[in-house]
């Protein structure tokens, strides 16, 4: 089956080169192996949860952020391990919508569900401060900025977020980010380790993860740079 083109776009600026700019402000797409019906799907919730701000909340209250991480943002990143939740982060008190579980057709023929998930906290993951003021604008079809600011974490601090779980599957989605391209360990090791500062948790164990984390990401770059 063909795949069509997302109609998903990350609205970013484009004033400056991305080698001058930081790693965390720096212009990225997302991958164009994303199923149109996984956009259509999480537009979907997007404009149901947009439907609830509009008919609750007053001029002064908008917009709403919604900061999406996890396998989410991953997924329009790299259109690797395709998750079927949603994990985000409102910047206001919303009344959600019972219904926020669409069913889409994947780009291989197969059925899925796609969900909000209304048990999603960030309270224990490791997140930089600046993270949700550095996250990246996603454009989704029907689903209006000004009442629903809809946003990513930015690759860096999608890969920083994913230490302190540390599970198979979060080396594995940094693995992937870096084969991307979007980050690099230096820029991953400062980040989690300024992120630290506000970490609730048992850091020492954090901070194996962060050596760890980024001892793959120094290979594949040192890999990168011997084929050039």
């Amino acid at each position: 089956m063909a795949r069509e083109k997302s109609a998903a776009t990350l609205a970013i600026s484009a004033d400056a080169s991305a080698e001058s700019q930081p790693v965390s402000a720096r212009k990225i797409k997302i991958s164009p192996d994303v199923a149109d019906g996984y956009v259509k799907a999480f537009a979907e919730i997007a404009g149901r949860i947009q439907k609830s701000i509009e008919a609750t909340a007053n001029s002064t209250q908008l917009p709403v952020r919604m900061i999406v991480a996890g396998g989410a943002a991953q997924h329009f990143y790299t259109a690797a391990r395709v998750s079927m939740d949603i994990d985000a982060t409102l910047s206001k008190k919303v009344l959600l919508p019972t219904d926020l579980d669409v069913p889409y057709v994947d780009s291989d023929g197969s059925t899925r569900v796609l969900y909000y998930d209304r048990q999603y906290s960030d309270t224990f993951a490791l997140i930089h401060e600046n993270a949700n003021e550095d996250s990246q604008p996603l454009a989704l079809p029907g689903i209006d900025a000004a009442i629903l600011d809809v946003r990513l974490f930015t690759p860096l601090d999608l890969a920083v977020s994913k230490i302190s779980r540390f599970a198979e599957h979060d080396r594995e989605d940094i693995k992937t980010l870096a084969r991307a391209g979007p980050i690099d360990a230096e820029s991953v090791r400062q980040r989690a380790e300024e992120a630290l500062a506000g970490y609730v948790g048992e850091r020492r164990r954090v901070k194996t993860s962060i050596r760890l984390a980024c001892a793959p990401i120094e290979t594949h770059g040192a890999a990168v740079k011997r084929r050039r």
